[in-house]
C-alpha cells in the first residue's frame, strides 16, 4: 500500500459526527474530484476506505444516494451522480449557482476551523497524494479549477497551512516540500500517525546528514593530515640527502625522527609522543621549518 493510500484510509477513520462537518468534507471531495459539474458528478477513487465513506458521507451531509455506485473489485472505482434534480439540490445547498461555469469556492461554508479541517481532509481525499517520506517529502492537492485552487490557499493560508502553487497537464496544484509543513498539514486535517511517519523520517534523515557531513569532514581532514605528513617526510629525506639530519638544531633534528618513526600520525599525536611534550603549536612550526629549508637547503645558524 502507497504512502497516499495509508494517509487517506487513517483520514476515512475520522468520525462523520455533526453533518456541518460532513457538508464541509464533502464539500472538498466535490471541488477537487474528477468531475463536478452542472451536467455531471463523478468521484473517482483506488482507496478502499473512500469508497466505503462516500455513500455514508453523502447521506450524512445530504441525505441523497448516488445514482451510480461502482462494481466490487476494480482498482479505481467511480461513484456518479447525474440526475439534473439532485445536481441542482447539491448546488444549492451548497451556496454554488448551477448556471455559472467557473466554480468558486463558498467560505460560508467552511467558516468554523472544524469545518475548514473537515474540507481540507476532502480535498487530499479526492485530489491529494502525499510522497512516501522515505524517498522524499512532496504533498499536493489537484483541482481543475483555478479559482478552487487560489482559494483553497488562502484557506489554508488562514489555516497557519501556506501552500505554493503551481501547474501541471491543464490542473492546478496546490503543494508542499518541507517536512515540518507536510506534518502540520496531516496533523490539521486529521492524520496524526501519517504526520509522525513525516516527522520521524525527517529526523532520520537529518541523522544520517550529519553522520554523512561528519565522516566527509573526517575524511578530509584525514586526507590533510596524510598530504601534510608526506609533505614533511619528503623534505626530511632531503635534508638527509643534502646537508644531513645532524646538521640540524636539537629541536629540529628532535622533530625529523619524531616523523619518521611516525610516518602517519596526526599533530596531535606527535605532540603527546614527543618527549618533553610540546604543544601542536610548537610541533607544527618545526615541522614547517623543515619543509622551508628543503625548499631552500641551507643549514640553519
Amino acid at each position: 500500500m502507497s504512502f497516499s493510500k495509508k494517509v487517506k484510509a487513517e483520514l476515512c477513520s475520522v468520525r462523520l459526527d455533526s453533518r456541518c462537518c460532513a457538508m464541509a468534507e464533502l464539500y472538498g471531495i466535490l471541488l477537487f474530484c474528477r468531475s463536478f459539474s452542472p451536467n455531471e458528478i463523478r468521484i473517482v477513487t483506488a482507496s478502499d476506505e473512500l469508497a466505503l465513506r462516500l455513500p455514508r458521507l453523502l447521506k450524512k451531509a445530504l441525505g441523497m444516494r448516488f445514482d451510480s455506485l461502482p462494481a466490487e473489485g476494480g482498482r479505481k472505482r467511480s461513484f456518479v451522480i447525474s440526475d439534473p434534480d439532485r445536481i441542482r439540490s447539491i448546488y444549492d445547498a451548497l451556496g454554488l449557482d448551477v448556471s455559472t461555469l467557473s466554480l468558486h469556492l463558498n467560505l460560508g461554508m467552511i467558516e468554523e476551523p472544524c469545518d475548514k479541517a473537515a474540507f481540507m481532509r476532502g480535498a487530499f481525499l479526492a485530489g491529494g497524494s502525499v510522497t512516501d517520506p522515505e524517498k522524499r517529502f512532496h504533498f499536493e492537492l489537484s483541482t481543475a479549477h483555478f479559482s478552487v485552487s487560489k482559494e483553497t490557499a488562502a484557506v489554508a493560508d488562514e489555516m497557519g497551512l501556506p501552500l505554493k502553487s503551481a501547474q501541471r497537464k491543464g490542473n492546478h496544484l496546490l503543494y508542499l516540500k518541507q517536512a515540518d509543513a507536510i506534518a502540520d498539514f496531516l496533523t490539521a486535517i486529521g492524520a496524526s500517525v501519517a504526520s509522525m511517519d513525516v516527522a520521524n523520517a525527517k529526523v532520520e534523515r537529518d541523522m544520517r546528514n550529519s553522520i554523512n557531513r561528519k565522516v566527509n569532514c573526517d575524511s578530509a581532514n584525514a586526507d590533510k593530515v596524510v598530504a601534510a605528513a608526506a609533505e614533511q617526510m619528503d623534505a626530511i629525506r632531503r635534508i638527509e640527502q643534502g646537508i644531513g639530519l645532524s646538521s640540524l638544531p636539537e629541536k629540529l633534528q628532535e622533530a625529523a625522527l619524531l616523523r619518521i618513526a611516525n610516518p602517519e600520525a596526526s599533530l596531535a599525536d606527535l605532540s603527546q609522543l614527543s618527549f618533553p611534550t610540546v604543544t601542536k603549536s610548537c610541533l607544527s612550526h618545526r615541522l614547517k621549518k623543515l619543509v622551508e629549508l628543503a625548499s631552500a637547503q641551507e643549514p640553519i645558524e
